[in-house]
C-alpha cells in the first residue's frame, strides 16, 4: 500500500504488511567460512548510537559500518570474492581471464581487487555519474576502464555486449536479467557474510534479532540477500521488518513496488552515486516484492545531514551509508509507518552503512 496522508511528509512510502510472513531458501553454506579464508578479514564494526535511538523512540541503534571490509571501503567485495571464487573454481588452473563489469564505483573496485589479487584481468566500464576519483581509484587496482556516455544501466549494457565478444572474458555483474543470473546469485550470496556477523555481533551486545533494519538499494542485490537471511530462516516472520532506502533522484524499487511489477525508471544525478541505478535486478526483484516490509526515497539534504550526524557520533559513511539513518527518519516520523514496521519503543534498529567517506569523493 501507499501512504498519501499529511503524514508522509515529504517521503514517498510503500508498505507490504504481509511481508514478515513470506518465506524463502536460505543462503548456501560455506559462504562465511571462504571469507575467513582471506587475508585480512575480519567482522566490520557494529556501533550501538544511544542518542540515535532517543531520536527515533526505539530501544537501540546499531550501525553496521562498512567503511574498512578486506582493504577497501564498502561491503561489495564481499560479494564479488566470492563470486570469482565460484567462477574460477569451475574452470582450468592457470588460464588468466579478464573479468568484465559495469559500475557506479565501489562494484567495480572490488571487481578490480579481487582481479589483481589472483593475477587475472579486469574491465570496468563507468558510468558518467561515476566521480573522476572513484574510476581512479578503479585504475589504481590495476583495472582498464572504459568511461560510458550515458548512465548506469547504459554501463551495463556496454560491458554485457563487451564480454560476449571478448575471449576469454567473464562477466561479473551484480544486477541480473533473464538468461544473466547465475553470477548475481553468486554476488547475493556473498553479501550472507554480513548478516551472520550482525547477528553474532548483536547476541554479543546482548540484543537479540533486530526488529529493523535499513538497507540501502541500488539494484537490489543488497536488499535481497537482507530478505534471504531474515525470511530464509527454520522460523519465519519472528519480528525484523526490513526497510528499503533509495535516492529520490533513482528509487527503481519503489516505483516497482508501488506499480506491482518491475519498471525502469529514468535517473538523475545524486551524491548517493553508488545508488544511482535506474533498474532492479531480475533477481532481485522476486525477493523484494514479497519480502520487504517497507520501502522510501530520501533527497540528497537528507542523507547529507545524516552523514553530518552519523560523523559527528564517530561513524564516517559515504553519502550511500548515510542511506540509512536518513530512511530510517523517513520511516520512524509517523505513527502510520511506525506501526507498519512493527517498531515499538523497545525495538532494536540495524542501520546497514555500506561505504566509508573515501568510497565516494561526492561525500
Amino acid at each position: 500500500m501507499t501512504e498519501t496522508s499529511a503524514s508522509s511528509r515529504t517521503t514517498p512510502w510503500f508498505a507490504h504488511p504481509e511481508a514478515r510472513a513470506w518465506t524463502c531458501a536460505p543462503a548456501p553454506d560455506g559462504v562465511r567460512a571462504f571469507h575467513a579464508s582471506l587475508p585480512g578479514y575480519a567482522p566490520t564494526p557494529l556501533t550501538e548510537l544511544p542518542s540515535l535511538a532517543a531520536e527515533l523512540g526505539v530501544g537501540r541503534v546499531f550501525v553496521k559500518d562498512e567503511s574498512a571490509r578486506l582493504g577497501l571501503p564498502a561491503f561489495k567485495v564481499l560479494g564479488t570474492s566470492w563470486a570469482v571464487h565460484r567462477l574460477l573454481a569451475g574452470r582450468p588452473a592457470g588460464e588468466r581471464v579478464e573479468f568484465v563489469t559495469a559500475t557506479d564505483g565501489n562494484h567495480g573496485r572490488a571487481v578490480a581487487r579481487e582481479a589483481r589479487r589472483l593475477g587475472h584481468g579486469a574491465h570496468v566500464f563507468v558510468s558518467q555519474g561515476v566521480h573522476p576519483g572513484a574510476a581512479a581509484a578503479i585504475e589504481g587496482e590495476g583495472a582498464r576502464v572504459t568511461r560510458v556516455d550515458g548512465d548506469y544501466d547504459r554501463a551495463v549494457r556496454e560491458a554485457a555486449a563487451t564480454a560476449r565478444g571478448t575471449a576469454h572474458a567473464v562477466l561479473v555483474q551484480d544486477t541480473a536479467w533473464p538468461g544473466y543470473e547465475e553470477v548475481p546469485a553468486l554476488i547475493v550470496q556473498g553479501y550472507a557474510t554480513l548478516f551472520a556477523e550482525v547477528d553474532e555481533q548483536l547476541a554479543a551486545a546482548g540484543a537479540g534479532a533486530p526488529g529493523l533494519v535499513a538497507v540501502p538499494v541500488g539494484v537490489g542485490s543488497l536488499a535481497q540477500a537482507a530478505v534471504t537471511h531474515y525470511r530464509g530462516r527454520p522460523a519465519p516472520g519472528t519480528g525484523t521488518a526490513l526497510l528499503a532506502v533509495e535516492p529520490t533522484a533513482a528509487a527503481p524499487a519503489l516505483a516497482s513496488l508501488v506499480r506491482g511489477e518491475p519498471v525502469t525508471v529514468p535517473t538523475r544525478t545524486t551524491a548517493m552515486a553508488g545508488l544511482n541505478c535506474g533498474t532492479v535486478s531480475s533477481l532481485a526483484w522476486p525477493h523484494l516484492r514479497d519480502g520487504l516490509d517497507a520501502a522510501t526515497a530520501v533527497p540528497d539534504a537528507a542523507a547529507a545531514a545524516a552523514l553530518r550526524d552519523l560523523t559527528a557520533l564517530g561513524v564516517t559513511p559515504g553519502p550511500c551509508g548515510a542511506a540509512a539513518l536518513a530512511g530510517a527518519r523517513a520511516a520512524l516520523t509517523g505513527p502510520g509507518r511506525r506501526a507498519a514496521l512493527g517498531v515499538t519503543p523497545t525495538t532494536t534498529v540495524v542501520l546497514l552503512s555500506t561505504e566509508g567517506r573515501e568510497a565516494n569523493p561526492h561525500g
